[in-house]
């Protein structure tokens, strides 16, 4: 199987997450992707995030009736700070025979070397770079420690094009507090459940 990993805090899920995700598993030709909600993000505070079930909740709303989609709760399940390579080796142990690619923006691209070993990331996954259109191709001489040309190579032929689509997660919960409609930002189901609960009030 050719198998997308996709992770992200998804607080809340909205439609870029979702045409990348698409744009990824169409133009990789992958069978399935995989939304891997973070339990606690390197990058982010503890404690700002809505809850774990929450998130889970609103991913598994979003993709329903998509048949390559699913949602994985493996970091949330394990706890604590959620690292990448931890996350591909615990899929790569489980899935050993799957062709493994980890779906990443060219902005994160460009952090990759300051990633817990990045190294091994690359070894377990390889990176499926995602372009938007009027930025500039992604800078992949940030592999050249990281992989092998033949690799690298492998990297530049996966790149994937997707549509500009400017959303962000933190505008979603910005709007949400401040009571203003999310609709066509992110599935109406998902939008339905965000008021129902109301979460980010």
């Amino acid at each position: 199987m050719r198998l997308g990993i996709y992770g992200g805090s998804f607080d809340p899920v909205h439609y870029g997450h979702l045409l990348l995700a698409e744009c990824c598993r169409e133009q990789a030709n992958l069978d399935e992707v995989w939304f891997v909600p973070a339990a606690t993000p390197p990058h982010k505070q503890p404690g700002r995030l809505a809850s774990p079930a929450a998130r889970i909740e609103m991913l598994q709303l979003a993709i329903g009736g998509h048949a390559a989609f699913r949602v994985s709760s493996l970091e949330i399940d394990r706890g604590g700070v959620s690292y990448t390579v931890d996350t591909l080796a615990a899929v790569r142990e489980a899935r050993p025979d799957d062709d493994l690619f980890f779906l990443m923006g060219a902005d994160s691209l460009a952090d990759l070397p300051t990633w817990r070993e990045p190294q091994r990331v690359c070894q377990l996954a390889t990176p499926l770079v995602v372009c938007r259109p009027g930025s500039p191709r992604p800078d992949l001489s940030v592999l050249s420690e990281l992989m092998e040309a033949d690799e690298i190579a492998r990297v530049e032929r996966s790149l994937v094009d997707m549509p500009q689509i400017g959303l962000s997660s933190t505008e979603l919960r910005e709007r949400a507090a401040a009571g203003h409609s999310l609709r066509f930002r992110t599935p109406r189901a998902v939008e339905a459940y965000i008021e129902a609960q109301r979460l980010y009030r």
